[in-house]
């Protein structure tokens, strides 16, 4: 029997207002067929009730109940998601009985990290019930908390998702996966069975800031701004001896463990060309802790798209790096590519996070499940 569709949705840290929507038809194993995906906007009142979320939950720091803002962006957020996805259905002409299940990742508003003697927690929004009521289809969502509560560090989850895709080419342990979204992480195997996966540190999410706070769009568009500018080489140095770049694996970021108050007291384009550049120098810090330090990189999220990034990676991570479409990947897709994939792994009860890539003591299923009313 055919595997039936599975739909990933994403919607990333650096809140660009946009929905990354893709369907995979897998078995949780390998990758049988890509099938279509799109980018959708949320409406901008829902952008803003989620930036608002954001800022509640940086004062929040899982002291107390929650904020009450998290219970309206919840339910708006999984509302304009579902909309979303049912608009995707249509467009694409899937019926709701093709897809085993949708894989919700939600809006992530704070990640902490474990520290010895202390759990790490994670929040992300997400009503899995909610959708599952209005698509009619299956829902898998909340893929990080069980991992948590097991000691690891609750991210990266995609690692066994860019190994599935690594096994398509014809790759080793010299290449190795990065995406940039808000935070940058990567992706390493070698070849066999054995992988490792980590937050390098920050990556977008600094510079769009650090852009919006000087009234000058929402990100570094083509990287200009970080071309017109000098990197402060001797601020550089500082951050790159930051403790966390150096620290063995697993290890994982919250959106704001690192700011864009790192460029503070410099001019517009040279405080976006020292972020970038740290972008760049903390990913190469990464690349000497695995077992074989890369020679090259495939990089997918919205950093692949800004020239200043790579070429800050290819001089300061001395790496070659290659956008994924230059491998035949879907670039903007592979994120919500991976939770269509993790959710058929979780109806498979297959293992989503792993020593090596979050902490976990053993290999590890996760999510939760959201069953629709049967008729």
């Amino acid at each position: 029997m055919r595997a039936k569709w599975a739909i990933g949705l994403m919607t990333g840290t650096v809140l660009d207002g946009m929905i990354d929507i893709a369907a995979v038809r897998t078995d949780g194993v390998e990758v049988l067929e890509f099938g279509p995906w799109t980018l959708a906007p949320y409406p901008a009142d829902v952008r803003a009730l989620l930036a608002d979320a954001v800022a509640r939950a940086l004062a929040w720091q899982f002291q107390g109940p929650d904020p009450e803002i998290f219970a309206e962006a919840e339910r708006r957020l999984s509302r304009a998601q579902a909309d979303a996805v049912a608009r995707f259905l249509a467009d694409n002409g899937i019926a709701a009985d093709e897809v085993a299940a949708i894989g919700f990742h939600g809006q992530t508003v704070l990640h902490r990290a474990p520290v010895p003697g202390r759990v790490g927690d994670t929040r992300q929004l997400a009503d899995g019930q909610l959708m599952a009521d209005q698509l009619g289809i299956d829902v898998v969502y909340d893929f990080r908390t069980a991992d948590v509560r097991a000691g690891g560090q609750g991210a990266p989850l995609s690692a066994s998702y860019h190994v599935a895709l690594l096994r398509g080419l014809p790759t080793g342990p010299k290449v190795a996966v990065l995406n940039l979204g808000g935070v940058g992480n990567i992706t390493w195997w070698d070849g066999r069975d054995r992988f490792v996966a980590f937050d390098t540190g920050p990556a977008n999410g600094p510079i769009n800031d650090w852009i919006r706070r000087h009234g000058a769009g929402e990100m570094d568009r083509d990287g200009a701004m970080a071309k017109s500018g000098r990197v402060d080489e001797p601020r550089l140095a500082r951050l790159l001896a930051h403790p966390y770049l150096t620290a063995p694996y697993p290890k994982s970021l919250d959106r704001y463990d690192f700011t864009a108050d790192m460029a503070a007291g410099l001019g517009l384009a040279d405080g976006a060309a020292t972020l970038t550049a740290f972008t760049a120098g903390a990913v190469g810090r990464g690349l000497d802790l695995l077992p074989v330090r890369p020679a090259r990189l495939i990089v997918c999220g919205g950093g692949r798209k800004n020239p200043a990034i790579m070429a800050a990676l290819a001089e300061r991570a001395r790496v070659e790096v290659v956008p994924a479409e230059a491998v035949g990947w879907r670039g903007d897709a592979v994120e919500a590519e991976c939770f269509a994939y993790l959710a058929a792994r979780v109806l498979a009860g297959l293992p989503i996070s792993f020593p090596l890539t979050t902490g976990v003591p053993r290999p590890l299923t996760g999510g939760r499940v959201a069953r629709h009313a049967r008729g």
